[in-house]
């Protein structure tokens, strides 16, 4: 099955998320995503308030960055939400853009060593287990939630962000899925899902490991130069063939959709520019136009 998601960017104020977010539910979209960018709005405020004015939208924060909270107050926070809105939140956490942690006092020697460690406690804290450990960054001592989420038929899935290859195998290791960046293209998408593999291998893990794709994306009578600025501005951070993204009809679109669910994709994310002039349009577009030509069943 390939879900389909449209980003409410972060660019906008927040007193925009809830018409958005309305918009979503009404025209039927499978999930809304948010981001937690320094310094816009709260990821966990943000997927609060969307879940509480819709009653069926799925909700995922991608990423939460670990560096700003200690992992308990992560646990907290995921399990209150995945407690009132059970079944509709998707939360992921990463290690950060390490210019921001460091502009808030929060930056690490070694990220992966701390989201690796975030990880496993997150996960065993959402499992309603008691954890003591003393690793280099997360520290705990008997620490377990009163209030932990239902793990029938299991825990809540964290998923984790992943960009180069070792915190990708990390993410395989560690998580319950993947998220990966926009500017990532199906060729990107298969070499993320060997790597994933390798660290699913040598953790002894088995089963399916779900894997979410931003998907830069712009349609309207400007989409080709809208796109072409979007990702022009990543300039250097990407290699020759640069980022992958898309522009045009719902047809083009659902191509793009198509090619990345091909790859490996289980969720396609839109990702609208940030000079999208209609971000209620935009949503409307990825439900009522691009999904009808995107097969649920692969």
């Amino acid at each position: 099955m390939t879900v389909l998601g449209a980003v409410f960017r972060p660019q906008l104020p927040p007193e925009r998320l809830r018409d958005i977010a309305r918009t979503a539910e009404d025209a039927g979209l499978d999930e809304l995503w948010l981001w937690e960018d320094c310094f816009l709005e709260s990821g966990i405020a943000s997927i609060a308030a969307a879940l509480a004015w819709t009653e069926r939208l799925r909700v995922g924060v991608g990423l939460l960055p670990v560096p700003l909270r200690n992992v308990a107050l992560t646990a907290m926070e995921a399990a209150t939400i995945h407690r009132l809105f059970p079944g509709r939140a998707v939360i992921g956490v990463g290690h950060g853009v390490q210019d921001w942690m460091g502009q808030t006092g929060s930056r690490v020697e070694s990220p992966v060593t701390l989201l690796r460690e975030h990880l496993v406690a997150l996960r065993a804290l959402l499992a309603g287990e008691r954890v003591t450990t003393d690793g280099r960054y997360v520290k705990l001592d008997g620490v377990a939630l009163d209030w932990p989420p239902s793990t029938t038929p299991a825990p809540p899935a964290v998923f984790a962000g992943a960009t180069g290859p070792r915190t990708m195998r990390l993410t395989g290791e560690a998580a319950d899925g993947t998220v990966l960046t926009g500017g990532t293209s199906p060729d990107e998408v298969r070499r993320s899902r060997q790597l994933i593999a390798q660290g699913r291998e040598s953790a002894g893990r088995t089963g399916h490991h779900p894997v979410v794709v931003y998907l830069h994306t712009a349609t309207g009578p400007d989409a080709d130069t809208r796109l072409r600025a979007e990702l022009d501005a990543l300039g250097d951070t990407w290699g020759p063939d640069g980022p992958y993204g898309v522009a045009g009809s719902a047809e083009t679109v659902a191509g793009a959709v198509l090619a990345l669910a091909e790859a490996g994709a289980d969720t396609v994310v839109l990702q609208p520019t940030a000079d999208e002039p209609d971000p209620e349009g935009f949503v409307r577009f990825t439900a009522a136009e691009v999904r009808p030509l995107v097969p649920r069943d692969e």
